[in-house]
């Protein structure tokens, strides 16, 4: 055997070694990590608990319902003193006549009532879309939940991976050691494990990426430590579509806010038609008259909004108004048929992640571990090429990643369904 050879198989062992060793100290890690498990309703009620975005949008919601109270309240009294005739020398003590009075304005009757409606609607409005931006990071945070399980599922697999490799090494090395292999078997394996061991960095980002956006959402610092996601089940969907649109146009906080938002307008456009009755303002005054009797004195104004100066100021705001409510309407009626646009897409889209998923746990997966047995008892008896071992090794792998990316890209559909329909869904019937 020549210089060359024996250095070509020392590197080749000490390859082998090397990711052995670092197999079994991740492998370690990974178990110790997996005894934590990251369960996700847990982390929906802290995200539900913490996250600033909805701490803003409760305190925004809290803030509008505060303005209730101030919307069908009168405006502050008037106190007013009158001093009359008194001296050039300014000697207000010496008036001869002094009136003490408060008065107050009153708007027409119902006005005050329209004000206060149309303010809780407002505030209506703003719990409806507390409740969206619920659903909103409920989404987002489960979508970040199982792209952090794809990324843990995907360092799992490159371990695997490096695994089995390192045991099609030690084949290699064997036959070559016998004579009975080539040496670019030997290459080949020396080459595909440093393929593989160029990849773990890249995925380790993409785990560190997925964590740090799910601890975001957490309101954790970004490299707090998390455990290893649940794996999502393959339990189909039971809901018909009708169904799903029945629930999505009564629960979706949207479509409620839409409801609301008409409701604003036609109120708005009520009172705006109200500004053509006058506002009122009484007083109520004590007399004190030098030299004379005191007594008391009363009176009362209102306005004049049907004056043909300022009319037209209050026929604009009614149609203002009634534009405003044909807005609100058509809005209302565009988000309805988006509604059943994403209801019936979103539905497909998970359909055929589920077959792809099914096809991959039942069929292709299973085939494709038969394969590499045969291949791997082929190559070991010397009635198959190590070329077709490492294309069937790669084949199972990729099999394993599209496997794992359609049930996230199912999960990742399902939780888009419970944002557009505006509850959680059943997925045990």
């Amino acid at each position: 055997m020549t210089l060359s050879i024996q250095f070509l198989l020392l590197a080749i062992t000490v390859v082998s070694m090397t990711f052995a060793t670092g197999g079994r100290q991740t492998a370690h890690a990974v178990d110790q990590i997996a005894q934590q498990s990251l369960v996700l309703p847990d982390l929906i009620r802290e995200t539900l608990a913490r996250n600033p975005e909805l701490v803003a949008a409760r305190k925004q919601w809290e803030a509008s319902s505060q303005r209730i109270v101030q919307a069908r309240s009168l405006d502050d009294p008037t106190l007013s003193v009158h001093l009359w005739n008194f001296p050039q020398t300014f000697n207000v003590t010496q008036t001869q006549n002094s009136i003490f009075g408060i008065s107050q304005n009153l708007p027409f009757p119902g006005k005050l009532a329209l004000k206060s409606e149309i303010v809780s609607r407002s505030a209506e409005m703003a719990e409806q879309a507390l409740r969206a931006k619920e659903r909103e990071l409920v989404t987002r945070l489960k979508q970040a939940y199982y792209d952090l399980f794809l990324a843990h599922k995907a360092i799992l697999i490159h371990y695997e991976q490096v695994e089995l490799l390192r045991q099609f090494v030690e084949i290699a090395n064997a036959k070559f050691r016998t004579g009975k292999g080539s040496q670019s078997d030997v290459l080949k394996a020396q080459v595909e494990l440093s393929v593989l061991h160029q990849q773990l960095p890249v995925l380790e980002q993409r785990r560190e990426t997925a964590t740090a956006l799910l601890n975001t959402l957490l309101d954790r610092e970004p490299l707090s430590p998390l455990g290893i996601p649940q794996e999502p089940s393959l339990v189909p969907l039971g809901t018909t579509i009708d169904d799903l649109y029945r629930i999505a146009l009564n629960a979706r906080p949207e479509l409620k806010a839409a409801e609301l938002a008409v409701q604003h307008s036609e109120q708005s456009r009520a009172l705006a038609q109200r500004q053509y009755y006058p506002d009122f303002h009484v007083a109520f005054q004590r007399f004190q008259n030098f030299q004379a009797n005191d007594g008391f004195g009363a009176y009362m104004s209102m306005t004049i909004p049907f004056a043909f100066w300022t009319k037209p100021k209050y026929d604009a705001g009614v149609q203002e108004a009634a534009a405003s409510v044909a807005v609100t309407q058509a809005q209302q009626h565009a988000l309805e048929n988006l509604t059943r646009f994403q209801v019936k897409d979103l539905l497909a889209k998970i359909r055929a992640s589920e077959q792809v998923a099914t096809l991959y746990h039942t069929t292709i997966l299973p085939q494709a571990v038969q394969n590499l047995e045969a291949a791997q008892v082929g190559y070991s008896a010397g009635k198959g090429g190590f070329l077709d071992l490492i294309d069937t090794q790669r084949t199972w792998r990729g099999f394993q990643h599209e496997y794992y990316r359609a049930l996230v890209e199912r999960e990742h559909r399902l939780a888009e369904l419970e944002q557009v329909i505006g509850v959680d869904l059943n997925r045990n019937s």
